[in-house]
């Protein structure tokens, strides 16, 4: 009974703990948290995609503990992105950070095996065309803050050139996908690797 209600206290303790600082600063990536009492899974499905949407994309892939090898579970993910015309939308009665983020966003978290799927719309490049078409990314892990990782971009962007490329610090693992066709659906799988290129990062 005694060693139980140890126990207890120890994830009390464990769970008081302050967040480890890693990763740098990050405008932003506190929109993590804004899924309100949605309950998070491994799949998530964002507005606009749906059976009729023009350019449907699915992005998939395994989130990986610091070794690259190890599946990590209870990992929570952030995309957002603009729409075809290289806009962040929005209604009009967004909150938060929801007003600059738009509502094409979505959030996942992951299972024992890792595994993420995303449902969307391909995004448009802004219409300035001062940078590839992208989808932002942030990660939280149960014991860190969040943190950015490289964004999405996609093979075949003119706008991806060799400076741009080179220019990447490929946190988490390089965000480069490649788009392949399944029927009617855009589909791009990338890996992560927690931690990897992370400034100030520790393994748990």
């Amino acid at each position: 009974m005694l060693s139980t209600s140890c126990q207890a206290q120890d994830n009390r303790e464990a769970q008081q703990q302050p967040a480890r600082q890693v990763g740098g600063p990050c405008e932003g990536c506190e929109a993590l948290h804004e899924y309100g009492d949605k309950q998070l899974t491994p799949t998530d499905t964002l507005p606009g995609f749906h059976p009729e949407a023009q350019a449907k994309l699915k992005i998939t892939g395994t989130v990986y503990l610091p070794d690259g090898k190890t599946p990590a579970p209870d990992i929570i993910l952030y995309i957002y992105h603009t729409d075809e015309t290289g806009l962040y939308p929005t209604k009009g009665d967004e909150k938060g950070w929801a007003r600059r983020h738009g509502y094409l966003r979505g959030w996942i978290k992951t299972g024992a095996d890792g595994r993420y799927t995303f449902y969307t719309t391909k995004p448009g490049t802004y219409p300035s065309r001062s940078e590839p078409a992208h989808i932002h990314i942030t990660v939280k892990e149960p014991d860190k803050n969040e943190y950015y990782l490289d964004d999405f971009l996609f093979e075949g962007d003119p706008l991806l050139t060799p400076k741009v490329r080179q220019e990447r610090p490929e946190r988490g693992g390089s965000g480069i996908v490649a788009i392949q066709r399944q029927g009617n659906t855009f589909v791009v799988n990338r890996d992560i690797t927690l931690g990897l290129h992370i400034p100030d990062y520790t393994p748990r």
